[in-house]
């Protein structure tokens, strides 16, 4: 039997579905014509935004704690732990130390996202937030399983250095399943999918604006 939940989710997904062109960036690594510098400035950016992303999930926790999203929100805030400690070894081979990364000044590009989600961390219904999350994390996985891919390929990148990359390439199924059996077993009224709807189209426009920031 369906979950009415999981079908919402997964066609605001496909609804929300960048198509066949990924990012340049993402195209240009698979080639093995990108530079090593922009997976260098990936992780230092990215150091800056799961640090964020992390403190907004957890906030979204506290908001619906007594319900089952808030353990979801968690679970999604430890998931950002587990990517941090990945982070390390990723900016070691691309010739960065910790200090190097912390001296790298934030992109505005790369930087919109976090700061989109820290405002619905502060402004959005929860329910709406964990929509629009899980519904724009599959573009996000695929991007990081072609990265993952290149960098063994094209520079012999081992599996500490591409865990980053590998952690977030798992697919999203599962992850899909557990929000919609937190957000409950009743359909989505038409305003919290309208403004999922809305959230997910930003979070996709602040990724693109993220990739086009690493690649300019």
């Amino acid at each position: 039997m369906n979950h009415p939940i999981l079908d919402q989710i997964r066609r605001l997904r496909t609804e929300l579905a960048p198509g066949d062109t990924a990012p340049a960036l993402v195209t240009a690594l698979a080639d093995g014509t990108a530079p090593l510098s922009a997976v260098a400035e990936l992780a230092a950016q990215q150091q800056r935004i799961i640090t964020s992303d992390r403190r907004s999930l957890l906030l979204l926790a506290t908001r619906c704690a007594d319900r089952p999203l808030g353990a979801w929100f968690v679970t999604l805030a430890e998931g950002e732990s587990a990517a941090l400690r990945t982070l390390p070894a990723l900016a070691a081979a691309c010739g960065l130390d910790r200090r190097a990364v912390e001296a790298r000044v934030p992109l505005p590009g790369c930087q919109a996202y976090p700061s989109y989600l820290a405002w619905l961390a502060l402004n959005a219904p929860p329910p709406a937030a964990a929509t629009a999350l899980v519904a724009n994390f599959a573009a996000w996985g695929g991007y990081c399983a072609t990265i993952a891919a290149a960098l063994r390929r094209h520079h012999g990148f081992s599996d500490e250095a591409c865990a980053f990359f590998d952690f977030f390439a798992q697919p999203a199924p599962e992850l899909e399943q557990q929000a919609a059996d937190a957000l409950g077993p009743d359909p989505l009224d038409d305003r919290t999918l309208t403004a999922a709807r809305e959230y997910g189209l930003l979070l996709q426009a602040y990724e693109h604006l993220f990739w086009d920031a690493l690649g300019g």
